[in-house]
């Protein structure tokens, strides 16, 4: 059976479980005040150039999504996103629970937000018996594969500026947007651009964890405060310091988001050879295929994988993901073995 149902199926990277072993018989003051937490957080403000910036670390992404969002907004202000957003889609209404009105938009396949998303809604939302837009709720890479180009982020970045939001990026999946062949974002470019935005672990060889990054100052006064309201603080916070140090002191991060991507495009490529179109494409580690129904039940024999909604009356659109993990012998078995029972 192959495993192509997400990318956090397996634990961890290897040197981030050496990392932590290491550490294990010291005893270590706790919530993130420790060492390990301020070398890693150090670290990342060197590596996004921003030493004015706040380095928080938190579990997991929902988690950090509402917490940041709580923080950052007051209660009659809202956040302007996707609606393929994971905010809108997969969270529970995590955000509307913390007091916050999502005002979601259609956008195009690839998941993407532009000025010309956000501005009718700041038109719309002048009247003061409405929500006030107040934020910018962007995925990078886009919960359908695609990732933002410098253009694109420079043109959401003035807009929002232009019209009083912040900007937030999830960067659960920032190292696979990253390693897109297409990409030419750097985190300093994201830390000039962006008001807040995050390193994801958690899918990218971390046990669990997210780093959190406030760039603007204004948004940095009693950060933790709301983390320890919303059940963010890890007691055991230097597990989190740790994790990211190992990922990111040699730019293992990077490495191993590039065999999530090359291993993924090696999926999509080999897909299409055998006919089978795509929902949209897509440059990072997330693929979605079209499948004929007929075919579903062996797809379940060969390999693990999600579906992700009806195409129509015959098709499914499928979604594989692709690891720090996945070995390119895994994709290349999976096609001989999908190609014997088409």
């Amino acid at each position: 059976m192959y495993s192509f149902r997400n990318d956090y199926s397996e634990g961890c990277h290897p040197k981030v479980l050496e990392a932590i072993a290491a550490i294990n018989g010291e005893s270590i003051v706790g919530y993130g005040q420790d060492a390990y937490c301020g070398k890693a957080a150090q670290l990342i403000k060197d590596l996004c150039r921003a030493p004015q910036a706040a380095v928080e670390f938190l579990v997991g992404g929902t988690q950090t999504n509402f917490t940041a969002i709580g923080a950052f907004l007051r209660p009659w202000e809202s956040v302007i996103c996707a609606a393929t957003g994971h905010v809108n889609t997969h969270e529970v209404g995590a955000v509307e629970g913390v007091g916050h009105k999502l005002l979601h938009v259609q956008v195009a396949g690839d998941g993407k937000l532009s000025p010309a998303h956000i501005l009718p809604l700041v038109e719309e939302c002048r009247d003061e018996h409405l929500t006030l837009p107040r934020l910018v709720y962007i995925s990078d890479a886009t919960e359908t594969g695609a990732v933002y180009t410098k253009a694109e982020l420079t043109a959401l970045s003035a807009c929002c500026k232009d019209n009083g939001l912040l900007l937030f990026l999830d960067g659960a999946r920032l190292g696979c947007a990253f390693a897109a062949q297409e990409n030419d974002l750097t985190l300093p470019d994201l830390a000039r651009l962006c008001d807040a935005f995050y390193i994801g672990g958690t899918k990218n060889g971390a046990l669990m964890g997210e780093a959190l990054v406030i760039t603007n100052p204004a948004l940095q006064p009693h950060f933790f405060r709301m983390m320890k309201r919303e059940g963010a603080v890890l007691a055991k916070g230097f597990l989190l310091g740790v994790q990211f140090q190992a990922l990111l002191e040699d730019g293992l991060y990077w490495r191993i988001a590039k065999n999530s991507v090359d291993t993924a495009q090696a999926l999509q490529a080999g897909l299409e050879e055998l006919g089978f179109p795509m929902m949209t494409p897509s440059s990072t580690n997330q693929i979605f295929p079209i499948l004929p129904d007929s075919l579903l039940p062996e797809l379940d024999k060969i390999a693990t994988h999600e579906v992700w909604s009806k195409q129509d009356e015959t098709h499914t659109i499928v979604r594989f993901v692709t690891s720090f993990a996945t070995e390119m012998t895994s994709v290349t078995g999976f096609l001989e073995a999908l190609k014997r029972s088409i």
